[in-house]
């Protein structure tokens, strides 16, 4: 993670990443060319890949369809369960009540573990229940990490929404913004919620929120034109992901507009942005992390018990800055699709 110093609680974020990587890796391989049996008698990781018995683990998300963030998320989940001989059966609705169905559907199926978002938690809370009554170990990414603990989970591996929004208000106080609009692309989502209040609680501006459908982006488009021409003092737009950024970035030359776009979250497409100047900054919640520590934790509590924070604590996977400073640096890696 590479960036602008954040406060305490930005530093302590990439120890508690690498380090919980680091042992996992130590656990989920040995350095041996093929498995050998332990002193008790099973069977060890092999180099690369484990040797343990075949399970099932479920990934059920409220992604939109295609929103590139989550197939970055996916690519994780897909690395984790390759080395940890899982079959990974990944699903996605936006629609709450649907995601919700294709938890059931996955508790009916009798998997092994469940990994699953909690955008609106509520809507979520009988059917992780049921899981958890039905032996199913389940954790949280991504989002609701106010929720996670109270639902039983066994762990949450994401971002502090409401750390990244404010430490992202206090670099737009450094940039001179006075007035900005927060750009919502779904409206009742706790985290998209959280970012934008926490950009309100430290931004020394004026800030507003903007609600847009985020299912059609010519729309978003339209949205954030009439916006900027109906108002002509906002000089600084606010997105809460990459492709709404850099359809906002298109909305600036529609209205004629001098604001500048700065936005949570990456992509290969906003990481050129950046390079090219058309985006100010990004903040990377690195979502390959997520994908990839929610399936990997699943295989070792399945295989040895083990859970992280002590179930008290999520694993935090971000925030950190990506500006002109540092792209160079995160662009080879948003080049492979894990950025």
């Amino acid at each position: 993670m590479n960036g602008t110093p954040l406060p305490l609680a930005r530093r302590i974020t990439p120890v508690v990443a690498v380090a919980t990587a680091a042992a996992l890796t130590l656990v989920g391989c040995s350095s041996s060319s093929g498995g050998k049996k332990s002193e008790e008698g099973g069977t060890v990781a092999s180099a690369g890949k484990a040797s343990t018995p075949r399970m099932t683990i479920a990934m059920v998300t409220h992604a939109p369809a295609g929103d590139t963030f989550w197939d970055i998320i996916r690519k994780g989940a897909e690395a984790a369960a390759a080395k940890d001989n899982v079959k990974l059966i990944y699903s996605s609705d936006e629609s709450a009540a649907n995601q919700a169905n294709l938890v059931q559907n996955a508790i009916d199926q009798k998997v092994d573990g469940i990994a699953v978002t909690l955008a609106k938690p509520d809507a979520m809370k009988g059917v992780v229940a049921k899981a958890e009554k039905a032996g199913i170990p389940v954790v949280g990414l991504n989002s609701g990490m106010d929720q996670w603990k109270q639902q039983g989970m066994l762990e949450f591996f994401g971002q502090d929404e409401s750390v990244a929004g404010q430490a992202f208000g206090k670099k737009l106080n450094e940039t001179g913004a006075e007035h900005a609009i927060c750009v919502v692309q779904v409206q009742g989502h706790v985290g998209l919620e959280q970012r934008c209040a926490g950009v309100k609680k430290t931004f020394e501006g004026k800030t507003e929120n903007l609600y847009v459908n985020g299912t059609d982006m010519p729309s978003v488009k339209s949205t954030i034109t009439a916006k900027l021409k109906q108002d002509s003092s906002i000089d600084q737009v606010v997105t809460l992901g990459a492709p709404f950024a850099l359809t906002a970035v298109q909305s600036l030359s529609d209205a004629g507009s001098k604001a500048k776009v700065a936005t949570f979250d990456l992509n290969k497409d906003l990481v050129a942005a950046i390079k090219d100047g058309d985006i100010e900054f990004a903040v990377d919640q690195q979502p390959y992390l997520q994908g990839y520590l929610a399936v990997d934790a699943l295989w070792l509590y399945r295989n040895n018990g083990n859970y992280m924070g002590g179930g008290e604590a999520p694993v935090l996977t971000g925030p950190a800055f990506v500006d002109k400073s540092n792209v160079e640096t995160v662009a080879k890696f948003a080049a492979k699709g894990t950025r």
